[in-house]
């Protein structure tokens, strides 16, 4: 089976959004303001569709088979980091969401990878191990010296994965209210 990796594109929303919501979960109800599962959705492809945000097409990259969204990831330097979350901030201010406040996930000398998500009907043919490789490139291209990622404590098979691309614990993290251990890896 082919992979083709590339920069995602506006029409890549409806594709991304669940891939998202599978990555991180409860976390999507918080970054977007939303309990409704369909309303996740929809704000997710707000995000998406706009320039200024973590979670924006511009910051985002498909794994891409047979024309279709395999997967899915999303990074960007660490340094960028507080002014992608002012903006998410201030929309959800705007919206008056519970939660308002997003807090940082990387280092501001990483490379951060925010969301990795293979799509279900794909996962187990090297799509994850591409997309983390291709992070690697960006990291080089962007001039980091380091690649970070943070995974929840009960996703063994994602961490089994990371430490497998050379990826090492780094230190303990909390994501609005959730535990994870922050990864780094040199390159």
């Amino acid at each position: 089976m082919e992979v083709q990796l590339r920069q995602a594109k506006l029409a890549d929303g409806p594709a991304v959004a669940p891939l998202i919501v599978d990555a991180i979960g409860d976390i999507a109800n918080r970054i977007t303001g939303e309990d409704s599962p369909d309303l996740i959705i929809q704000k997710l492809i707000e995000l998406f569709e706009r320039q200024d945000n973590r979670i924006s097409y511009l910051k985002t990259f498909i794994a891409q088979c047979n024309d279709e969204v395999a997967g899915m990831m999303i990074v960007y330097g660490g340094d960028e980091a507080i002014q992608l979350d002012a903006q998410l901030e201030r929309w959800l201010t705007a919206k008056n969401a519970p939660i308002q406040t997003i807090e940082l996930e990387a280092r501001p000398d990483e490379y951060y990878i925010d969301t990795v998500c293979v799509d279900a009907n794909f996962r187990g043919k090297g799509i994850g191990t591409s997309l983390l490789k291709y992070a690697e490139v960006l990291c080089k291209e962007k001039g980091y010296h380091k690649l970070s990622l943070s995974v929840e404590l009960e996703k063994g098979r994602a961490r089994h994965l990371y430490e497998k691309r050379g990826f090492v614990y780094s230190e303990p993290w909390m994501i609005i209210g959730e535990e994870f251990d922050h990864m780094v890896k040199p390159i």
